[in-house]
């Protein structure tokens, strides 16, 4: 795999394409017909106008292509999630080729694809950058989740639905403005995230993607959780024995893989989480890790005002 990515960045070097594509034909990673020049974290690249054949290397960019209307060929899977995202249904990933993990991309599956456009995350997949490009023409955004609604611009841009990305973005936020309009004095009322991971647990900042959409809406965190003083203000890690550290006015859990799951049944069966307030008032509630934590663009956003809506608005 390593080899045949050498190949194509040599080629690409040298300005000629590989034998195989003929003299006439353009070097590998090269756009070709009509283009638009795309700046992003890696420089500027020129990308199909209306790119075909699309492959994403992170979470974020499938929730974004499918919110455009593009199914990707390709798309890297999330570690322990093993799967892409299920809230957009069957229907709509049917057809896409795994390529690896976000961390890991499969560089032999992705150029047997033929893409003409790569979306991937300078902070996942840097060092993949110059294979990547000898493949096609690749754009990265430069972080993940606290510039989610950045990169969703970005990646329309790329995409060719710039406008279609605006739109939805405003829709989403005009939509969490009104609904923490409608519940009143939101700010009074104390959102807790809480995830499990394998073999540790987090409470979710102001800097997180749930966190963003939670704040969108004018809702307030509990003061552990605003992560004050804090230079990473995304998470923060919770000790098993601390579990009284993650407790709101209501709480919202999720669990990333089935070994976090494991862990999640765990502790919440046990005295210390029974004893969190919320609990006790029936206010924890089990949502889903791919909208709240993976997701990572508009729909997923959306998605967690779902579940805000249907857990605050009784």
């Amino acid at each position: 795999m390593r080899r045949l990515a050498a190949a194509l960045t040599a080629a690409l070097a040298l300005g000629v394409g590989l034998t195989a594509c003929g003299k006439s034909d353009p070097a590998p990673g090269t756009a070709t017909g009509e283009t638009r020049e795309i700046t992003h974290a890696m420089g500027t690249t020129k990308v199909p106008a209306e790119p075909k054949r699309v492959v994403v290397l992170d979470t974020d960019k499938i929730d974004t292509a499918l919110s455009l209307g593009v199914t990707p060929v390709g798309a890297a899977t999330a570690g322990e999630a093993k799967s892409w995202p299920t809230y957009f249904g069957a229907d709509k990933l049917a057809g896409i080729t795994e390529v690896g993990v976000l961390t890991e991309p499969d560089l032999e599956a992705i150029n047997a694809l033929k893409p003409d456009l790569i979306l991937g995350s300078k902070f996942r997949q840097e060092k993949f950058y110059d294979e990547l490009s000898a493949i096609a023409p690749t754009v990265f955004t430069e972080q993940v989740g606290v510039t989610w609604k950045e990169n969703f611009l970005l990646d329309g841009q790329a995409l060719g639905k710039e406008q279609q990305a605006k739109d939805l973005l405003a829709t989403y936020e005009k939509r969490a403005k009104e609904f923490g309009a409608k519940i009143g004095d939101a700010a009074s009322r104390e959102i807790s995230i809480v995830r499990f991971m394998p073999g540790n647990i987090r409470v979710y900042g102001p800097d997180s993607f749930s966190g963003i959409v939670v704040g969108d809406t004018g809702l307030g965190r509990p003061e552990r959780q605003r992560l004050d003083g804090k230079k990473e203000k995304r998470f923060d890690m919770v000790s098993h024995e601390r579990v009284n550290e993650v407790d709101g006015d209501v709480i919202f859990v999720t669990a990333y893989g089935e070994q976090a799951a494991a862990e999640q049944a765990k502790v919440t069966t046990g005295s210390l989480w029974q004893g969190l307030s919320a609990v006790k008032a029936g206010k924890a509630h089990v949502v889903s890790d791919e909208t709240w934590m993976t997701g990572i663009g508009v729909t997923a956003a959306n998605k967690i005002l779902d579940d805000l809506e249907k857990h605050l608005s009784a």
